[in-house]
């Protein structure tokens, strides 16, 4: 299985991105996307179809969309002012990856709160 690290270093230095998929809290799966931003060393963009993708899977009986992960090359695992810009409320985990490390957040709406999380192999 691919890990956030592994994805975070392929693509540096632009940023990785990609859907976080399971069921209830759990996150069995990593789902690589391609970012489409235009300045994809600062900014993500999941591909819409990737994510539709997913959407109908899940829909089939697939893991359901839990979240989404990117990258932060040159910054920290906490999310920046443009990720703060694109908080929806949806409640959906954002994985950030940065300075090795990967950080868990819960998208609140006016902002993301911190998730405590384990990895279980």
């Amino acid at each position: 299985m691919t890990t956030l690290h592994e994805e975070a270093g392929k693509a540096a230095p632009e940023e990785c991105c990609g859907l976080l998929l399971g069921h209830g809290e759990r996150i069995d799966v990593v789902r690589p996307a391609a970012n489409l931003a235009d300045d994809r060393q600062v900014r993500f963009e999941i591909d819409p179809l990737a994510l539709l993708a997913a959407h109908k899977a899940a829909r089939a009986g697939g893991p359901r969309v839990l979240g989404y992960y990117h990258s932060h090359p040159k910054g920290h695992p906490v999310p920046s002012a443009t990720d703060c810009e694109h908080s929806t409320g949806d409640s959906r985990i954002w994985a950030i990856i940065a300075d090795g490390e990967v950080a868990f957040w819960r998208d609140s709406g006016n902002g993301f709160a911190p998730l405590a999380h384990r990895v279980v192999a």
